[in-house]
C-alpha cells in the first residue's frame, strides 16, 4: 500500500459543500505543480490519518 496518496493523508480535507477534496497544506508554486500533476514520491507534509491510532493512545 502507498501511504504517499493523499486519501490517506490528515491533510487531505474533504469539503462537504463543493464536494471536492484539498491538501490543506499552504504550498508555495513549486510544491502546488508537482501536487497538481501528482509528481510527488514522497511528500514531505505526509502524515497518516491512522484513526485506530488515537483510539489507542485514549485507552
Amino acid at each position: 500500500m502507498n501511504y504517499n496518496n493523499c486519501e490517506y493523508c490528515s491533510n487531505y480535507i474533504y469539503d462537504e459543500f463543493t464536494g471536492t477534496s484539498y491538501c490543506n497544506i499552504s504550498l508555495d508554486e513549486d510544491e502546488m505543480a508537482k501536487y497538481i500533476t501528482n509528481s510527488y514520491y514522497n511528500c514531505p507534509y505526509f502524515f497518516l490519518n491512522n484513526e485506530y491510532e488515537i483510539v489507542k493512545k485514549q485507552n
